[in-house]
């Protein structure tokens, strides 16, 4: 007697096993994968049973974590200035500070010949010329 579930052996076939899921090397989305990382992300939630329920691998999950952690910090330091922007502010006098000393408009020394010329801003450029080689003059 022949039966539909004999083989080629003659042994019934005794157990036929379905696989369902996706198969192997799919592609996931930018945004799937996004989804999924703000899963784990809730509080309370466990990073295998969100791996179970989008039937994917923990490890796939944690390293989705890892390159979305690694993309948030490269935008961060994206986002700032690479320096520090200096502001000039006048200091405020407090009314407890002694009043300061007045400064005098710097000036500049120039020593020639054993004598000593100071010259302050907005001296006429004729004048010290003209003082300059007299004491050059005078030193020969």
């Amino acid at each position: 007697m022949d039966s539909v579930n004999d083989d080629a052996k003659g042994i019934g076939y005794r157990r036929v096993e379905v696989l369902t899921g996706p198969g192997r090397r799919r592609q996931w989305s930018d945004d799937e994968k996004a989804r999924i990382v703000a899963e784990t992300a809730e509080p309370g939630a466990k990073v295998t049973d969100v791996a179970r329920r989008w039937q994917v691998s923990p490890q796939q999950v944690f390293d989705w974590r890892r390159q979305a952690r690694k993309a948030l910090a490269e935008a961060a330091t994206a986002a700032e200035p690479s320096f520090v922007p200096v502001v000039a502010e006048a200091p405020v006098p407090s009314p407890d500070a002694a009043p300061a000393t007045v400064r005098l408009a710097p000036s500049i020394e120039v020593m020639l010949a054993g004598a000593v010329l100071r010259v302050v801003p907005g001296t006429d450029e004729a004048l010290l010329t003209s003082v300059l080689r007299a004491i050059r003059a005078s030193a020969a």
